[in-house]
């Protein structure tokens, strides 16, 4: 088995970025939103015994559905993985359940079938983001402390590189359909069964490498339920370290605008812009390309200027875009231009601010084995921000008629967090 610290090991975890990064781009934020938006265009939609007049409000929902229930599901999770020494299999199974349900996309074919296309964003969507909690886990069990910025980082530049790669695949598949002998309907849908292929694929490169059982643990009984028990003790030592306890306080706050922003940015695109699609494919193109180099630059400067300095510097870099974007309008000349603009600079800081995140928290725990229930309180503080993130910008967006009153209501989010992060306390490895 490979120890911690071991280049092979790293290397094999943060390929899992690689394998399932696919999903995040061609489903979350691509592909996928435009599809779902193409087929219930000017259409009233039957889900669940009733008649939704706006079809994207309905896919919202569904992917707000979506993260309570990882936030429900987490310490369940957590606590069967720190208590079992199991994290491996729960992964390949979140990983599986991911990606069978990415390629059951396939079958949504028109509004007769939007249930299929609804049910399966949410079990993918649960896929992933369950998958994650287990993967960032094994951060501090691949990864020594002086290790990890670069691991974290190299997680992210394999996850964009991948990505981008398979987005432009399908990209000429759906823009050249001719070439291909089928419709660009077909063409999308082809392009979802191949990012449920290309995730559960790849991660069989980390699942071979990852350790099943690091510490040797035996089954405990009531396991299931002891993470919800662990949750609270681990909100309990989290109140005794101050700097760690900031820390969360800052991450929940910088995380209502930056999931939001990845979420709906597309959207903004296409609604308030007026951009078209081709746009706003190019565009998220750009920010993927742009975050290879700024998650690596990034960790750079995170060695010689320290993780406080280097995430309060992110932080204003996105508090920019969204004063930026605030100051967008569809009538404004070459506002395309624009917006490729400011989505390069977005890409510089995406990958970046995710990674210095992970890689700060992981520097910042208490000597611990339950690695598991630490990063799922991690991921529940991530998916709470993402809920009242998307609320916000609904409700701003629904009071206003405009969505540059909800953007920039998330700069906001962005100094408060500045303000949190610039009172923390230099440790050991966080300086």
């Amino acid at each position: 088995m490979l120890k911690t610290g071991d280049k092979k090991l790293i290397n094999a975890w943060a390929f899992y970025d690689w394998a399932n990064s696919v999903y995040s781009l061609v489903i979350s934020t691509a592909v996928f939103p435009l599809y779902y938006t193409a087929v219930t265009k000017d259409k009233v939609v039957s889900f669940l015994w009733m008649d939704w007049e706006h079809p994207d409000s309905l896919y919202s929902y569904a992917l707000s559905f979506s993260f309570l229930i990882v936030a429900f599901l987490s310490p369940i999770l957590s606590g069967i993985a720190d208590y079992t020494g199991s994290k491996k299999k729960f992964m390949k199974f979140f990983c599986w359940l991911g990606g069978l349900s990415v390629m059951s996309l396939y079958f949504f074919e028109g509004v007769d079938t939007v249930w299929i296309g609804i049910v399966f964003t949410i079990l993918a969507s649960v896929g992933f983001w369950a998958s994650i909690v287990f993967y960032n886990a094994y951060l501090p069990e691949v990864a020594h402390p002086e290790q990890q910025d670069r691991a974290s980082a190299k997680g992210f530049i394999y996850g964009y590189s991948g990505s981008v790669l398979l987005l432009v695949i399908n990209l000429v598949m759906i823009q050249m359909p001719d070439l291909f002998g089928i419709t660009a309907g077909m063409a999308s849908r082809i392009s979802f069964v191949m990012v449920g292929l290309w995730w559960v694929g790849f991660a069989q490169v980390t699942f071979r490498r990852l350790p099943d059982d690091l510490y040797d643990k035996k089954p405990e009984k009531d396991y299931i339920w002891k993470g919800f028990k662990e949750l609270k003790l681990v909100a309990k030592q989290v109140a005794n370290y101050p700097t760690l306890k900031r820390f969360l306080i800052s991450f929940f706050l910088l995380s209502v605008g930056v999931q939001t922003i990845i979420l709906l940015a597309t959207i903004f695109g296409s609604t308030e812009l007026g951009l078209e699609t081709i746009d706003l494919i190019v565009t998220v193109l750009l920010i993927q390309l742009v975050a290879i180099a700024g998650a690596y630059l990034f960790s750079r400067m995170s060695d010689r200027k320290g993780n406080i300095f280097t995430l309060k510097t992110t932080i204003v870099i996105w508090m920019v875009v969204c004063f930026c974007a605030f100051l967008l309008h569809k009538d404004l000349p070459n506002v395309a231009i624009y917006f490729y603009s400011l989505g390069a600079i977005l890409g510089l800081v995406l990958g970046a601010i995710q990674s210095l995140t992970r890689s700060t928290y992981s520097k910042l725990l208490p000597e611990t084995e339950n690695h598991a229930t630490f990063f799922s309180f991690y991921d529940v503080i991530e998916k709470i921000a993402i809920v009242l993130g998307t609320a916000v910008y609904g409700l701003l967006y629904a009071i206003t008629d405009s969505m540059q009153w909800s953007v920039l209501a998330l700069a906001l989010f962005f100094l408060a967090s500045f303000i949190i992060i610039s009172t923390l306390k230099k440790t050991k490895y966080v300086q």
